[in-house]
């Protein structure tokens, strides 16, 4: 038996190609492009390591051309369901058995499957299934994911380094078993990264999962889960079972060995799983782990002092990136009228030069919303803005979705900072700005605070320091991921652990240890090397 003690040194986080024009990047990727256009992939479910087809059939469309089929997916049924969850027990016990670092290998392993092996497959599912440009795909479906492989086999190691102190007639030792019981995985569609850390997370702990994947993200997500069985995932570590959201949610919630939920997602959603966890706490052996990253209704607030192409730059980025279909995405802003008209001026200059398109034209900076329900649903707020004599519509306020789901990026100025647009999560490319008065600062950064029941993230622009520490101070449980001077979106791993309380989650930053630490049931052990032979205390002596 090999007993080094070993532990993996902080990695690197992996560099972002940057795919130029006749770059060597760029023509590997539209080789891959053009293999997923024209393949039709059949995606089916993957149980104890086998694939299984039910026949119960469903499809995959591309965003930016939703008469176009990518996929067609195998939908999984109660028997599946079950089968799934019987496959993640019977797996558990090897598997946590395993040494923390041969699990660790298989993480990184696969981080290094994707780095130089399928970065543009992985990307280029992205690009087409959830209808990311090149840039968007890269930063998330290869360079996030491939941190979180990698960083999470690092915090791993620290975990299990980190141990009580022992005396010389005892020893203190801390075991960081995995829960009792197996994970529900619960995956969204915008981010290929968190899909495999829903997953890959509670894995490398010592958990196995069932995971139930977006629609919207399947052929990504089906590409991943081939890559982690070419690392060399065992069989029933990860059980891969896309298919309708209630139905395997209802059988896996009343399962009895459900020992926690890892969950990216909506606040419905979220709320509807953990009401129906309370509903059979009865019938679990351990009270499930439930671990969210739900919504956001993300800020922009500018100081008088702050520099107006900062501001302008940070709200044309972080509203507009992937369409605003990230839960960190800015969707508010609150502008002194000191600096509003330069900050307009910039940001209608930037606007125009915006081109709005398919991701395979690598030229389009914007691309299509997700599905019809995504488009619907930014139109009903363009609508009501435009029906609403307190706001204005200053760019966009367009869709069409004729062949793909596409929103023109759009800016509200409205006199009401109660508006819907400034309380409700749109995700999608809809930004809402609230022009103040440069005496009212530290009244707006109350109004901030107590406008939406979100708590994800938040930007404060300024030059002046007092002002930025009035800003964190007020905003102390406004974001739970807080940026000064910045885009309040592009979190990377391992620098900025991510995620937020209130309404937004459970704040359990992905992307550092303290994610892993949940997926952890620890034991404490003892051992007193001399025991007492007598219950007396020096204090009972005469």
């Amino acid at each position: 038996m090999n007993n080094t003690v070993f532990k993996f040194e902080i990695p690197q986080n992996e560099s972002i190609a940057a795919y130029g024009p006749r770059s060597n990047s760029r023509l590997k990727l539209e080789k891959e492009i053009a293999f997923l256009l024209s393949a039709k992939t059949e995606i089916p479910l993957i149980i104890g390591g086998k694939e299984v087809r039910t026949g119960n059939l469903g499809s995959v469309v591309m965003p930016h051309n939703h008469k176009h089929i990518l996929a067609t997916y195998h939908k999984a049924g109660k028997q599946e369901i079950s089968e799934a969850i019987a496959a993640a027990m019977d797996a558990k016990n090897k598997w946590m058995s395993l040494s923390w670092v041969e699990r660790a290998s298989i993480s990184v392993k696969a981080a290094e499957l994707i780095s130089v092996k399928y970065r543009h497959l992985l990307n280029a599912a992205t690009m087409l299934g959830q209808g990311k440009n090149v840039h968007q795909a890269e930063i998330d479906a290869a360079c996030e994911t491939i941190d979180f492989l990698r960083y999470n086999a690092y915090f791993a190691s620290q975990i299990y380094s980190d141990q009580p102190r022992s005396g010389f007639d005892q020893l203190n030792r801390l075991e960081y078993r995995p829960l009792e019981g197996f994970v529900f995985s619960v995956s969204p569609f915008n981010f290929t990264a968190i899909a495999s850390n829903l997953n890959m997370a509670p894995v490398i702990m010592g958990n196995t999962t069932v995971w139930k994947p977006a629609t919207t993200s399947l052929l990504s997500n089906y590409i991943l889960m081939k890559i982690f069985q070419e690392a060399g995932l065992p069989d029933g570590v990860i059980n891969f079972i896309p298919g309708e959201g209630s139905l395997i949610g209802s059988e896996v919630i009343k399962h009895k060995d459900l020992g926690g939920i890892h969950f990216t997602g909506s606040n419905k959603t979220f709320n509807f799983l953990w009401k129906s966890v309370g509903e059979n706490i009865e019938k679990y052996k351990s009270y499930p782990r439930i671990v969210g990253e739900t919504g956001g209704k993300d800020f922009i607030i500018a100081h008088p002092t702050a520099i107006p192409a900062q501001v302008a730059t940070a709200i044309v980025r972080g509203s507009f990136e992937y369409q605003g279909q990230k839960c960190s995405a800015a969707s508010r802003a609150y502008i002194p009228i000191s600096l509003w008209n330069e900050i307009k001026v910039n940001i209608l200059r930037q606007m125009s030069d915006i081109k709005v398109g398919p991701p395979t034209d690598f030229s389009c900076f914007v691309n299509a919303v997700i599905d019809k329900k995504s488009f619907d649903n930014c139109m009903k707020y363009i609508n009501l803005a435009k029906n609403d004599p307190q706001v204005e519509i200053i760019v966009g306020g367009e869709g069409d979705d004729s062949k793909g789901y596409f929103i023109q990026p759009t800016i509200i100025v409205t006199k009401n900072p109660h508006f819907t647009t400034m309380e409700e999560e749109i995700f999608g490319p809809i930004m809402t700005i609230y022009i103040y008065e440069d005496s009212d600062f530290i009244e707006v950064l109350t109004l901030c605070d107590s406008t939406s029941p979100y708590a994800l993230t938040g930007a404060i622009f300024s030059t002046d320091r007092y002002a930025v520490v009035d800003a964190m101070e007020h905003l102390k449980y406004a974001a739970g991921n807080f940026y000064i001077n910045d885009k309040p979106t592009g979190a990377m791993v391992g620098l900025q652990p991510f995620g937020g309380s209130r309404k937004s989650g459970t704040n359990d930053k992905a992307g550092g240890p303290l994610n892993l630490l949940r997926w952890v049931n620890p034991r404490t052990i003892k051992e007193t090397f001399v025991p007492a032979t007598d219950f007396k205390y020096p204090f009972l002596k005469s």
